[in-house]
């Protein structure tokens, strides 16, 4: 049944009970101490054991199951702790699935519950029956279907082993109605270790000298960090290494505040969307220190003309990410925070300063010709980036920042100033519209003593704007701003450059999301012009609770720098 497993002893004696009930009992073993989910007929006994646990477990009613899997990851991409969610058989597990492959491309970790149908009408096609755990395979580190009660301890404990370690993901365990009914005796015994899961490998101090000796030749040296650093908590780590060796460092998407914005060695964002010059210069250094990342399409562009000048080290704690699409003349396999303090002693105290300056220079181009105009136009509509300095300048760059996916979380990313770790939240590498609403939520339950902004297209928003339900009912106090262009304005932008301005079903009537709010319970505001912007956004961060601010800013603006599909990263382009 399972692959051989090393367990802790029980954590009390075992006593007899119900399947529904020990799921309960095991979440509490697990710490679990928050839930998100959507009720119904087969998950139906979980939810009434769970009527006995409502102490120590607080269930956070979502309105639809993709809200409260994005809800759950927020919370987990916040807190590091493993998020949970629970659904009905048929149409609520498959309303998980958006969220489950989103969390498994980003590295989060989860735990779906999932009832099913009576294990004697599986393969019946019985009401709301589907093999679910057929359809989540590609999209889990694990999954499993229960059919007895007694195999719920076990399956658990590995469910939340398997997620949050090494890599983290999601797992999925769909749990046959009978099961939950049924009585056996439980104990529930933590995971310590699967036989032939490796979640970390064991680190090669050959290899991480052979990763010191190359970065301590390299003259024009660049690291490139993702979202592995803060997953491995090794942001100290990190910040000592290149502050050491004086590297400069450029950030992906995900990767975005384990480095404080301002600190002299950060040289940007990289990617499609990224800055100026850590995307030229990937073409110029000659050692590419590659920290937690897996060099995706978005950050690489033309990999065929992809950094072919520099020897290439990658530290990464997934065997499957290296030399899938660069390849690394030195890997170094292991725990990021492991890694990197090994690496610490052996590099070499070092300044590159005429190599910073031709991030400067170039910097200083991309200032002059997109950054000034972005956030600070004197003429014209409200444009995004002003939007976000002006949040900026109000939080003072301590806020969590969620967006959801097209321009205007390109823009946020770029232009949002983060001070500490965990603080940007959002849809990397599967891009799904529709998961900033219900992650923020999912990040202010975890997170409440932090101000929690949501920014959010009017396109995006739609898609789960349903959750305001759940944002009144929880009365969680996050902040949304939408940047309402009344377009798609990511398609709108490509259909604009390369489709010769052919708007083919991208152009958006917008309802009243201000009344809408007030439908809601939550408080709101829309502006059109600029004058306004700087009160609005004051008046919505000193709100004592949650607020929606709507600013209609310039329907054809554009995101740039870009770097077009299929193009190198050197081709940037600024216009």
């Amino acid at each position: 049944m399972y692959l051989e497993a090393t367990l802790t002893p029980p954590v009390k004696e075992t006593i007899r009970t119900s399947g529904a009930d020990a799921v309960l009992r095991s979440f509490i073993a697990e710490e679990v101490d928050l839930i998100f989910g959507y009720p119904g007929g087969a998950i139906m006994p979980v939810y009434d054991a769970l009527y006995h646990y409502q102490e120590q477990v607080r269930h956070v009613l979502t309105r639809h199951e993709q809200g409260a899997i994005h809800a759950a990851q927020g919370y987990a991409r916040v807190t590091g702790k493993v998020g949970v969610v629970m659904a009905t058989s048929g149409p609520g597990a498959t309303n998980l699935i958006t969220g489950i492959a989103d969390a498994m491309i980003d590295s989060t970790p989860l735990v779906c519950i999932t009832g099913q149908v009576g294990s004697h009408l599986l393969g019946t096609d019985a009401f709301q029956e589907i093999d679910i755990i057929s359809i989540s395979m590609p999209a889990t580190k694990w999954n499993f279907q229960v059919t007895k009660a007694e195999q719920l301890p076990e399956a658990l404990s590995r469910a939340f082993y398997i997620a949050r370690s090494g890599r983290p993901g999601p797992v999925l365990i769909d749990i046959t109605k009978d099961a939950q009914f049924e009585m056996f005796d439980f104990a529930y015994r933590k995971c310590k270790q699967i036989r032939s899961y490796t979640p970390v490998p064991t680190l090669n101090l050959r290899q991480v000298e052979e990763a010191a000796d190359l970065i301590n030749s390299a003259k024009k040296p660049l690291v490139v960090f993702g979202q592995g650093v803060i997953l491995g908590n090794a942001e100290k780590e990190f910040r000592q290494m290149i502050e050491k060796a004086g590297l400069p460092a450029a950030s992906t998407l995900l990767g975005l505040s384990a480095l404080p914005s301002d600190h002299p060695l950060y040289v940007g964002m990289l990617g499609m969307h990224g800055n100026y010059a850590p995307n030229v210069l990937t073409n110029e250094c000659d050692v590419l220190i590659a920290i937690g990342m897996r060099f995706d399409d978005r950050v690489t562009g033309d990999l065929s003309r992809y950094a072919k000048q520099a020897k290439v080290v990658h530290f990464d704690i997934d065997p499957a990410e290296i030399n899938k699409n660069v390849e690394a003349d030195v890997a170094v396999l292991g725990d990021c925070k492991e890694s990197l303090q090994a690496l610490i002693p052996l590099v070499y105290e070092r300044s590159h300063q005429g190599w910073l300056e031709e991030f400067e220079a170039l910097k200083g181009i991309e200032q002059a010709k997109v950054i000034e105009q972005d956030l600070r136009p004197t003429s014209g509509p409200i444009s995004m980036g002003e939007v976000i300095h002006q949040v900026n300048l109000q939080t003072e760059g301590n806020a969590v920042l969620v967006t959801d996916v097209g321009q205007h979380q390109m823009v946020a990313s770029r232009y949002t100033q983060f001070k500490q770790s965990k603080s940007n939240i959002t849809s990397g590498g599967l891009g799904t519209m529709g998961f900033c609403l219900p992650a923020a939520l999912g990040a202010k339950l975890g997170a409440p003593e932090r101000e929690v902004i949501a920014v959010i297209g009017d396109g995006g928003f739609q898609m789960t704007i349903q959750e305001l339900g759940a944002i009144f009912q929880t009365k969680a106090a996050v902040k949304i701003i939408i940047l309402n262009n009344s377009f798609l304005g990511m398609v709108r932008q490509w259909q604009q450059l390369f489709f010769d301005k052919r708007y083919s079903s991208t152009e958006m009537e917008n309802p009243d999301f201000v009344a809408i709010a007030h439908g809601y319970g939550i408080k709101g505001k829309s502006i059109p012009e600029r004058e306004d912007l700087k009160t609005a956004v004051m008046e919505m961060l000193s709100h004592n609770g949650s607020y929606l601010l709507e600013v209609h800013v310039g329907k054809e603006d554009n995101v740039f720098p870009m770097v077009p599909t299929g193009a190198s990263v050197s081709d940037i382009r600024l216009e």
